[in-house]
C-alpha cells in the first residue's frame, strides 16, 4: 500500500482545521454557541484525522530532509521548529479546552480557549506552509 498521498491529505486536513477554527471563532463572537460548538468539534475531528494520518505516513516513510539551502533552509527551520514545538503543546490544550466547553465550564473554557485558539491556528497554518516548502517547492 502506498502512502505517498498522505502529505497532501495532511495539508488539506490542516487547512480544513484552520478554516473550521476561524469560522467557530466568528460564531462564538456572534454568540451562536451551538454553531460554534459544531465547528470546534469538527476542527478537533479534522485535527485528529491529521494526527492519525501523520503518524501512519511517518511510521512508513520516516522523515523527509529539507532539500533547500541558504536562506530557504533558514526560513524553513524558523517555521518548522515552533510548528513542531507548539504542535506538541496544543494537543493536550485542545483536549482540555474541548472538554471544558462540552461540559459548559464556560469561564475556564473561555480562559484556556484564548490561549489554545491562536496556538492551534498557528500550528494548522504553518503545517500547510511546511508541506508546501517540503513537497511542492523546487529547490536548487
Amino acid at each position: 500500500m502506498t502512502v505517498s498521498f498522505l502529505p497532501a491529505l495532511n495539508a488539506t486536513l490542516n487547512a480544513t482545521s484552520a478554516i473550521l477554527l476561524t469560522t467557530g471563532w466568528f460564531h462564538i463572537r456572534a454568540r451562536r454557541i451551538r454553531t460554534h460548538r459544531r465547528f470546534m468539534i469538527s476542527a478537533f475531528v479534522s485535527s485528529s484525522c491529521f494526527l492519525l494520518s501523520y503518524v501512519i505516513y511517518h511510521a512508513q516513510v520516516g522523515s523527509k530532509p529539507f532539500p533547500g539551502t541558504g536562506l530557504a533552509r533558514t526560513v524553513y527551520f524558523s517555521i518548522l521548529i515552533p510548528h513542531v514545538t507548539l504542535a506538541a503543546a496544543v494537543l493536550p490544550m485542545a483536549i482540555v479546552t474541548l472538554r471544558r466547553g462540552l461540559g459548559r465550564d464556560d469561564t475556564r473554557h473561555r480562559r484556556l480557549a484564548r490561549i489554545t485558539l491562536p496556538i492551534w491556528l498557528f500550528v494548522s497554518v504553518t503545517g500547510v506552509v511546511v508541506y508546501v516548502m517540503l513537497y511542492r517547492m523546487r529547490w536548487q
